[in-house]
């Protein structure tokens, strides 16, 4: 009878070995998906009781608006924002941003309805001070701001960004975050593209936008400045402005969008391939990020340690939108740095540390990290729920039902996915590098660019998988193991090919950044004349007080990676070329290319026959482009 019995589970045993490797997470990702049920629920609730509001209350106008109003009813003292020895509680954070509101609303010519009631003060405290505010803006050239205008902020992170931000957002206009760096050509692309009416800027950028005022005094675009200026005429102070109002709530209908899916807010891509592009951000999204870090399982007690510019979506979006979702603690850097961050952590008691690109690698010693996956623009978020190590995310049929997404075969020759004889695209086997899309839905939607049509050229694939569907194309290659969970392989246009083989970069840069010596590795290819593809080229960093050892350089290349993908060239610097969101300059550095009487810094070339690196000297190079050197 033991033996009848025992039969059927001897049968049944492969098929049980071979689901095991995915079964074992089935309560890892029912968990999860309860998480992500019950934020989606709770967001959708909150809405849902803003839009019955009130018109007149604050808690009816946009997520912004009713989140803050929400948390300075129910947390009125505890601690929002820590800014160096500055400390504001979610009171005073609703009392700056609507102080911030009424000034911009007075630049739109608003002067409140009887259902304002902190109208008869305003007019009794400070009719004078408006007053003047608004002759002198009159006399700037610039119309009075429209309805639904964009004020752009050039600002570093600090807490006058968001009251200024949270402002504009209650005052129903929208903002672009313009990237601290950009001056000139790029500065103006941005605020063209967006459609900007005003821009606000710190003073400390004033000497360097010196040669920048009168191209945008010709834009007609309103100047302020975030603190006290009088060198330059026409540029106005804001936060004087801001203070002269009172600090009383204005009328939710004035931000209440029509639609979820209105633009609220442009942010600008990182331009690592070209100028910057404003990405669309809409109500919908901005709401869905306040689920950010419930859905990381953060708390309303944590403290969060957010040193990442606030123009950059991870810093705004995920890292401020997400404190005020849970109603937490954040503290906010102007700037990173590696020698504070540990006191820091101790002294504010810090329990979640927000990090984008290489900021980690300044660290040692890491704490359990948490990695996501998103993109400004994008339509699909993964989580690494399960703490798995190098994973940013599960693929399984649990989360996919709720965050639905899809890895295609990708052609990096063409640079398009691959498609059957149907013209259908073809999903990926377990360990097999593939495109990730997500289909674009109501709920998902994909809002483009700021501009041209053409800025979105594609970012939407169509047919996918049935005719007339269609997906937003992220750009990314990530691999799915046979147990579902998901690792970034590469850009698309990071991988390039050589010797008729595709050369991912990040495999070749784990393999050097092995070497104890080397701190950094930025791997790339460029083109060689002659040759078909581009050929390998790493930038390397010492690690301190270490030397360039080549000929151990050499046997890690040779010992870890196939022969196609060995660096051709090597260059040596003092730092890695970087945006200011960390990630990497290979465009750049990749048109820089390898020739020794362009560039300054250390460069070596691949000696197969010695098996070591030499440097490149011009001799050496002109013999490459003779022909007479192998690569």
């Amino acid at each position: 009878m033991a033996t009848l019995l025992l039969l059927p589970l001897l049968l049944l045993l492969p098929l049980l070995l071979r689901l095991w490797p995915q079964w074992r997470w089935l309560a890892a990702d029912l968990a999860f998906t309860v998480r992500a049920l019950r934020c989606k629920r709770a967001l959708r609730a909150r809405a849902l009781a803003a839009a019955a509001n009130d018109p007149q209350s604050p808690e009816a106008g946009c997520s912004l608006a009713w989140r803050l109003a929400q948390l300075a009813y129910q947390r009125p003292a505890h601690t929002f924002l820590i800014h160096g020895a500055r400390r504001f509680s979610y009171a005073e954070a609703e009392r700056q941003s609507n102080r911030a509101a009424r000034a911009f609303l007075r630049a739109r010519g608003w002067e409140g309805d009887s259902g304002d009631d902190s109208r008869g003060a305003r007019e009794g405290e400070g009719t004078a001070g408006s007053g003047e505010a608004r002759a002198t803006r009159e006399g700037d050239g610039a119309a009075p701001l429209a309805p639904g205008a964009t004020v752009a902020l050039l600002l570093p992170a600090c807490p006058e960004f968001l009251w200024l931000w949270f402002g504009l957002a209650k005052a129903g206009l929208r903002t672009a975050f313009v990237p601290t760096a950009l001056r000139r050509g790029p500065l103006l692309h941005c605020l063209r593209s967006c459609g900007a009416s005003a821009l606000v800027l710190a003073p400390e950028f004033l000497e360097s936008l010196e040669p920048d005022l009168p191209a945008l005094r010709a834009m007609g675009l309103h100047l302020w400045a975030a603190g006290p200026e009088t060198h330059s005429a026409g540029i106005n102070d804001l936060l004087a402005e801001v203070s002269a109002e009172v600090d009383g709530p204005v009328p939710g209908y004035l931000s209440a969008p029509q639609s979820v899916t209105d633009t609220c807010l442009y942010i600008f891509t990182s331009g690592t391939t070209g100028l910057p592009k404003a990405a669309r951000i809409s109500h919908l999204k901005v709401l869905q990020c306040q689920g950010f870090y419930q859905l990381c399982g953060a708390h309303q007690e944590d403290v969060i340690y957010l040193a990442l510019p606030l123009y950059h979506m991870s810093g705004s979006l995920l890292g401020i939108v997400g404190c005020l979702g849970i109603g937490a603690t954040v503290v906010l850097k102007s700037k990173f740095s590696a020698g504070q961050f540990w006191e820091d952590c101790q002294k504010h008691r810090v329990t979640v540390f927000q990090y984008i690109g290489e900021l980690c690698r300044y660290l040692v010693n890491q704490p359990p990290v948490l990695e996501t996956y998103g993109l400004t623009e994008g339509n699909v978020a993964t989580f690494n729920y399960t703490g798995r190590r190098g994973a940013v995310g599960r693929a399984s049929w649990l989360y996919k039902h709720v965050f639905p997404f899809s890895l295609i075969r990708y052609d990096v020759t063409t640079g398009e996915p691959f498609r059957d004889t149907r013209g259908h695209c073809v999903a990926t086997s377990p360990g097999e590098p593939g495109l990730l899309v997500a289909p674009v839905s109501q709920q998902s939607p994909f809002l483009g660019y700021a501009g041209e049509p053409e800025l979105a050229q594609g970012k939407l694939l169509k047919n996918v998988f049935r005719p007339g569907d269609v997906f937003f194309n992220t750009g990314d290659l990530l691999v799915c193991d046979d147990q579902g969970f998901l690792y970034f392989h590469d850009r698309t246009g990071d991988t390039f090919r050589w010797k008729g083989e595709n050369v991912a970069t990040t495999e070749v840069a784990e393999a050097l950044e092995a070497l104890d010596f080397l701190q950094e590795v930025n791997v790339y290819g460029v083109t060689v004349p002659g040759h078909e593809g581009r050929a390998g080229m790493a930038a390397l960093v010492l690690r301190p007080p270490h030397s360039l050892d080549l000929v151990q350089l050499y046997a890690c290349v040779s010992e870890n990676l196939p022969p196609y993908a060995w660096p051709r060239f090597l260059r040596l610097q003092e730092s890695l070329a970087t945006t200011e969101t960390f990630k990497q300059q290979k465009v750049r550095m990749a048109k820089e290319g390898f020739d020794p009487s362009a560039l300054s810094d250390p460069l070596y070339i691949l000696d197969q026959a010695g098996g070591t690196y030499l440097p490149l000297t011009p001799a050496r190079y002109t013999a490459l482009l003779a022909g007479d050197l192998r690569i």
